[in-house]
C-alpha cells in the first residue's frame, strides 16, 4: 500500500512531537486527525494554553481532538469514525488498548533513547547523567507495557562532551522526524521484522524515570565528571542545584546550568568554594574541583560565573552541600 494514502491518527503534545507531525504533512501524508493535551491555565494570568502540537495542527489545518479522558465513549466513537489505518504517538499519555489497538496496522511510538534502556519518562535526562557517550530513538508497537512494544527501527547518535539535555533534545526531535517518515513507509509496506523486548532481563537495563527536585541536588562528594553529567543532564531545565551556606545568615540556593571539571589533588572539604573574585569560581569534589561556568541565584536570572561574581563580594567565604 501507498504509505501516503493510510489515513493516519497523530497524537502528542509538546515541540518535540510537532516538529514530526509538522514534516509529516509536509511531505503529503495522510493526516485524518490530531489527538493532543487539553488547553491548560498558565501563567501569571492563568490564561489557557496550547500545546505545541495543536498550534501545529492549527497551522496545517488538522483537526484536532482534545479528549480529557481516553476511554471516554464519545472520544472512541470519534476514532472509529476516523477509520485509521496507523496511529502515531510522540510524548502523549498511556493509551487505553481500545485506542491503540483501533488502526488497522497498529500504532507505534518514537521514544528518544535506543530501547530497551531508558524506557521512561526523561530518557535524554537519564542518558546524559549517567554518562553515556550515545543515545538516539527508537520507534515501536504500542502494546499494553510501557515502553516495551516490537521496536520497528532506531537511529543512533554520539552524546558529545559538551552536549547537554537542551542540544540532545534538539538533535532527536530533528532526527525523530526523520525515523518517524521511515517508519511510516516501512509500516505500509510491511517490509519490517519487529524485534520483541518482553523476554529482556530487567537486570541489564537502565531506567528513566520521571525527575524530581531531590534528584536535581548536587552531590560533592561525588567525583567531578559524575557532578558534571548530572548539571549536563538537566540543562537547562529542570536545572541541577545545591544549597550555599554563607558565613551570615540563612543558606540559600543556587541552579548550575554549565560546569567543567579540572581534576586536582587538593584535600579541601567537599564543597569547599574557591575563586578569584572575578573570573572563576571552582567547589571542591572527590577528586578536584567543578568550576562554573554559568548559574542561577535563587531569585535571580541565570548568569555567567563572571557577572555573578561581580555582586558576590563573600564568595570565596561560602560552602556549597
Amino acid at each position: 500500500m501507498n504509505a501516503k494514502d493510510l489515513r493516519i491518527v497523530f497524537m502528542g503534545t509538546p515541540e518535540f512531537a510537532a516538529t514530526s507531525l509538522k514534516r509529516l504533512a509536509a511531505e503529503g501524508y495522510n493526516i485524518v486527525a490530531v489527538v493532543t493535551s487539553v488547553d491548560k491555565p498558565a501563567g501569571r494570568g492563568q490564561r489557557l494554553h496550547q500545546s505545541d502540537v495543536k498550534i501545529a495542527a492549527a497551522e496545517l489545518g488538522l483537526p484536532v481532538l482534545q479528549p480529557e479522558k481516553l476511554r471516554a465513549e464519545e472520544f472512541v466513537g470519534a476514532m472509529r469514525q476516523l477509520a485509521p489505518d496507523l496511529g502515531i504517538v510522540i510524548a502523549f499519555r498511556m493509551l487505553p488498548e481500545v485506542i491503540w489497538s483501533m488502526p488497522r496496522l497498529g500504532t507505534f511510538n518514537l521514544h528518544a533513547s535506543l530501547l530497551p534502556q531508558y524506557r521512561g519518562a526523561a530518557p535524554i535526562n537519564w542518558a546524559i547523567i549517567n554518562g553515556e557517550t550515545q543515545t538516539g530513538v527508537t520507534t515501536f508497537l504500542l502494546n499494553s507495557e510501557i515502553d516495551k512494544g516490537a521496536i520497528i527501527d532506531q537511529t543512533a547518535i554520539d552524546i558529545a562532551d559538551d552536549d547537554n539535555v537542551g542540544t540532545i533534545y534538539d538533535k532527536l526531535m530533528h532526527i525523530g522526524a526523520d525515523l518517524v517518515i521511515d517508519t511510516v513507509e516501512k509500516v505500509a509496506s510491511g517490509n519490517y521484522t519487529p524485534i520483541g523486548q518482553m523476554h529482556i532481563d530487567e537486570a541489564t537495563l537502565k531506567p528513566a524515570p520521571k525527575i524530581f527536585k531531590e534528584d536535581c541536588l548536587i552531590d560533592w562528594t561525588a567525583t567531578g565528571k559524575r557532578i558534571v553529567d548530572l548539571i549536563r543532564g538537566l540543562s537547562p531545565y529542570p536545572a541541577a542545584w545545591t544549597y550555599i551556606h554563607r558565613p551570615e545568615g540563612e543558606p540559600t540556593t543556587c541552579k548550575i546550568t554549565a560546569a567543567r571539571f579540572e581534576p586536582s589533588a587538593g584535600n579541601a572539604p567537599a564543597g569547599t568554594v574557591t575563586t578569584d573574585g572575578k573570573s572563576w569560581l571552582g567547589v571542591q569534589c572527590a577528586d578536584g574541583r567543578v568550576l562554573i561556568e554559568q548559574l542561577q541565584m535563587a531569585g535571580k536570572r541565570s548568569m555567567s560565573i563572571r557577572e555573578a561574581l561581580a555582586g558576590w563580594r563573600d564568595a570565596a567565604d561560602c560552602i556549597m552541600k
